[in-house]
């Protein structure tokens, strides 16, 4: 049998570098690993910079965090949107693709039904010719 690729494999091949680099980004900042790490580095950030004695590269209220935090911000976002708007991609696709195996089983589903009272019709035809014979044949 030939190796056949579905429709997932062959979506996966035909993306681009920035396409797998934007879902890889946004799978990373959508996940707890992410959130975890990234207000560790706050705490610690802030702690440092508070308690610091000799040097503090981001004294209160910490305006270099906030621009990193909309320098993230701002790449981001048309990061996830990319990745968003690929997966409803994937998900029309895909709707269409079972759309498809759904027409082809009904169809399928219909023949085997014709089949199976065609079948059903041929043999109450030879039951009732075989009671009729019995009829007509005389009593021994």
């Amino acid at each position: 049998m030939e190796n056949q690729k579905n429709w997932h494999q062959k979506h996966h091949e035909s993306l681009s570098f920035g396409s797998h680099l934007a879902d890889s980004v946004a799978r990373g900042m959508g996940s707890w690993k992410f959130i975890i790490i990234q207000t560790i580095m706050v705490v610690l950030w802030m702690g440092l910079n508070l308690i610091g004695y000799v040097y503090h590269w981001d004294v209160y209220p910490f305006i270099l965090l906030n621009l990193v935090f909309s320098t993230q911000a701002a790449y981001a976002a048309p990061i996830i949107m990319m990745s968003q708007n690929r997966q409803s991609e994937r998900d029309r696709v895909q709707a269409q693709d079972d759309y498809k195996t759904n027409i082809e089983a009904k169809l399928e589903i219909e023949a085997l039904t014709k089949r199976l009272n065609s079948i059903e019709v041929n043999k109450l035809d030879k039951i009732i010719k075989m009671l009729e014979e019995m009829e007509t044949k005389p009593a021994e």
